[in-house]
């Protein structure tokens, strides 16, 4: 070992006296324990006229975007480069796919989770005075009004719908309830040609969007006037038209279909990007590693709002995870990202727009971490009692509601009063009542509408099913429903 070592080191000694070496790059101190910075982005704070470049955004905080890249090696280079420090000790590194990475003697594994947990961006305290040199975007009267009015509509619209279903009028629901900032602030980030891929708990997307409570109410009952045609089940929404596709219930699907979506954006030059939308449990699904790695790789103009809400129907996220979150999963796979208080309306708002800007003008793919509480149980067919205390609930409904802590925010402003939400109450729930009467009333789509718009021409198996399903409708009537056409 003693002779090899010699050798060795006669060895590098002539490679530096004859052949040169390239300098081992130096590693950047990273003061935040938790993301990584790139080298060449600028410093603007992202506040009202300076709305700048948002790679930087919130200036001095320590909760940043970060990722870093690295450059591809050139073809042919595969020697080891050898440098002596003034210490005497040898240092190593070579070229590698990926980057250039550099030796140790030293045997350190990587630590499992960091000393400090990844801070989270908040503007707004609970008492809805933004906090002490907070940067942020600035919302004008008329859009924070708009954001203010869309969440409580969300929130009349989930209690109404949930109780009809309770009432037995429609088969199943799922509310939003304690994740309305997280909705609606998105929502008012991005600009109609954003392309959105939801998973089923952002109705206040395309509420925002001018998706109308008639609408709404079509599909929960499907009627006749459902775009879905009456195949999906209740809160399944989706619209051509807002550029919001179809929820589908298989979890997190979503993730690696958004990369392509956004492929095509980049291919076609637009001036838009995809958004989509995940919970805790997406992210324990092969598809969501699956996707942003994609994503990382192909470079794709995606967003990735993962609404972090503690449960995944009835398991914990410590039950699901043993990492810090969801926020230090991006990191892995190469992707900025940052987490967010989401139960405040202007921090989620801020960040989803800074995340727009970056994955638009840098053409890359961006995770935002939303941390928030789901108040209401998962679906009308859980009971969230059975496996989480009552009192957590009400504390996450009453002192951290994401629509208590605005409305404090928009009434410091003078822009809102006791009346005009009262008012504002009144005509939504009037509103969604008539739209439920309209719903519940109109007619059902017809049974050919199960066998159609999958084949130009229906193939024999399905014509053969089709009708022995009249026959069956026919010889037992009363096990079928009376109002859909046969």
């Amino acid at each position: 070992m003693a002779i090899w070592l010699r050798r060795s080191r006669s060895l590098a000694h002539y490679l530096k006296a004859e052949i040169g070496f390239w300098k081992v790059p130096n590693q950047r101190s990273f003061l935040n324990p938790c993301f990584f910075n790139p080298e060449n982005s600028s410093s603007t704070t992202l506040t009202g006229e300076n709305y700048g470049n948002p790679a930087s955004f919130l200036g001095n905080s320590p909760t940043l975007f970060g990722s870093r890249r690295f450059e591809s090696i050139k073809s042919g280079r595969e020697e080891l480069d050898l440098e002596y420090e003034n210490s005497g000790h040898q240092n190593q590194a070579m070229d590698f796919p990926g980057g250039r990475i550099s030796f140790t003697s030293e045997m350190k594994f990587i630590s499992e989770s960091p000393r400090e947990r990844i801070p989270c961006y908040r503007v707004l305290d609970y008492d809805g005075l933004p906090i002490m040199h907070s940067s942020f975007v600035e919302v004008s009267k008329e859009e924070a009004l708009k954001m203010f009015s869309s969440m409580v509509t969300l929130e009349t619209m989930d209690t109404i719908l949930y109780e009809a279903q309770r009432q037995g009028r429609i088969s199943f629901y799922l509310t939003s309830i304690g994740e309305e900032a997280i909705n609606i602030a998105t929502a008012a980030a991005l600009t109609p040609h954003d392309v959105v891929l939801p998973q089923y708990r952002e109705p206040g997307v395309l509420l925002w969007r001018g998706f109308t409570l008639q609408e709404f109410s079509n599909q929960c009952f499907g009627n006749k006037a459902d775009y879905g045609k009456g195949r999906q089940m209740p809160i399944h929404y989706g619209s051509n038209k807002h550029n919001y596709f179809t929820v589908s219930s298989t979890i997190a699907t979503q993730i690696p279909q958004a990369v392509g979506a956004a492929y095509s954006l980049k291919m076609d030059k637009k001036d838009a990007c995809v958004v989509t939308y995940f919970g805790d449990g997406g992210t324990s699904e092969g598809d969501f590693h699956a996707g942003l790695n994609f994503a990382a790789v192909m470079e794709a103009p995606v967003v990735y709002i993962c609404r972090n809400n503690g449960w995944a129907i009835s398991t914990p996220v410590s039950q699901q995870f043993r990492s810090d979150g969801v926020v230090v999963k991006g990191k892995a796979y190469g992707i900025q990202s940052i987490r967010v208080d989401g139960n405040d309306a202007l921090a989620v708002y801020s960040a989803t727009r800074a995340a727009r800007e970056m994955a638009i003008t840098e053409q890359k793919p961006i995770l935002i971490e939303m941390l928030t509480y789901r108040v209401g149980h998962h679906s009308t067919s859980d009971d969230s009692t059975k496996y989480r205390p009552v009192d957590e609930i009400e504390h996450w409904k009453t002192a951290r509601n994401p629509i208590s802590r605005f409305r404090k925010w928009v009434d410091k402003n003078g822009w809102w009063s006791d009346k005009d939400e009262s008012e504002l109450r009144v005509n939504v729930r009037k509103q969604l009542l008539q739209a439920i009467q309209v719903a519940e009333k109109a007619e059902k789509p017809p049974i050919s509408n199960l066998f159609t718009d999958v084949y130009e021409s229906l193939p024999s198996n399905l014509c053969e099913q089709e009708e022995l399903l009249r026959e069956s409708i026919k010889r037992h009537p009363q096990d079928y429903p009376s109002d859909v056409p046969v």
